[in-house]
C-alpha cells in the first residue's frame, strides 16, 4: 500500500492557518507524515517570520517535510543578497515592496518598518541586520520540485512539453496560462499552487492548493495516495476528484 503523500498550499504569513493544517495531518497520518509544502510562506500575511521558524524547527527535528521554493520565497531571497536583486518577470512598476505584493508585510514581522521616501539601501541594511541567518538558509535551501512515481510537485507549474527534468526554476516558481491552458496528460499529476481559487480543483493533469490564504481565505491540505486524491477537511477526507 502507498504510504500518504500531503500537501499545503501558499501559507502567505498565515501561521495559525498552519498551525491547523499540521494538527489535521497529524491527525490523520500520524507525526511521520510525509508533507510537501508547496511554496509562498511568506509575504501578505501578518506572521511570516513565526512561518519560517516553524518551518525551520520542524525540519531540525527531522520531520519528514519537503519544502519547495514559491515565487515570493525567490523574492525574499533576492531581497536579502548583499545587492538587492529585482524580479524581471514582475509587472513595470511593481516590487517586492509595492503595496500589493506582500513584502512589506513579511518585513513587518521581523520588526523592521520605515516611513514612505525611505531609501532602499536603508531597508536593505536593517533586513539584513534583522532577519536571522537560519531564515536566509532555510531560503536558500529550497527545492523547485518533488517527485514520487505518480506526482510532480511544484510551486506554480510546469512548461507543457518539456521533460520534467528541464523545467526552469522561472517556470516552476512564475507560469501560469500556458500551463493552465493545455489539457493533456503531463507526465505525471503535478500538483500546485501560486493561482488561488476559491477551493481546490482537480483537472485531470493537475492539482491546484492555492485557496487564497494570503487574502485571508483558507489554506488547503491534500492527502494523495497513488491516484487517489482527496481535501483534508477538519472533519476528515473528502475526496477531490476530477
Amino acid at each position: 500500500m502507498t504510504a500518504p503523500i500531503y500537501a499545503i498550499g501558499d501559507i502567505h504569513g498565515q501561521l495559525d492557518k498552519l498551525e491547523l493544517a499540521l494538527t489535521q495531518i497529524e491527525s490523520d497520518g500520524g507525526p511521520d507524515a510525509q508533507v510537501v509544502f508547496l511554496g509562498d510562506f511568506v509575504d501578505r500575511g501578518p506572521d511570516s517570520r513565526g512561518v519560517i521558524d516553524l518551518l525551520v524547527t520542524g525540519q531540525a527535528e527531522g520531520r519528514n517535510w519537503i519544502t519547495l521554493m514559491g515565487n515570493h520565497d525567490r523574492m525574499f531571497a533576492w531581497f536579502l543578497e548583499d545587492m538587492p536583486r529585482h524580479d524581471p518577470h514582475m509587472l513595470v512598476g511593481y516590487h517586492w515592496l509595492h503595496d500589493r505584493v506582500g513584502g512589506i508585510e513579511t518585513l513587518e514581522s521581523y520588526g523592521v518598518t520605515f516611513p514612505e521616501r525611505t531609501r532602499l539601501e536603508d531597508v536593505h541594511t536593517a533586513a539584513k541586520a534583522a532577519i536571522p541567518e537560519e531564515h536566509v538558509n532555510f531560503l536558500l535551501s529550497l527545492a523547485t520540485m518533488h517527485q514520487t512515481d505518480d506526482h510532480a510537485f511544484v510551486h506554480a507549474g510546469i512548461r507543457p512539453g518539456i521533460p520534467l527534468a528541464q523545467q526552469t526554476e522561472n517556470d516552476l516558481v512564475w507560469i501560469r496560462q500556458p500551463f493552465h491552458q493545455h489539457a493533456k496528460a503531463h507526465p505525471k499529476l503535478i500538483v500546485h499552487g501560486h493561482t488561488p481559487v476559491d477551493r481546490a480543483q482537480h483537472y485531470g493533469n493537475r492539482v491546484n492548493l492555492d485557496t487564497g490564504a494570503g487574502y485571508g481565505k483558507p489554506l488547503t491540505t491534500a492527502v494523495f495516495e497513488g491516484t487517489s486524491v482527496w481535501v483534508l477537511e477538519p472533519d476528515g477526507r473528502q475526496t477531490l476528484a476530477p
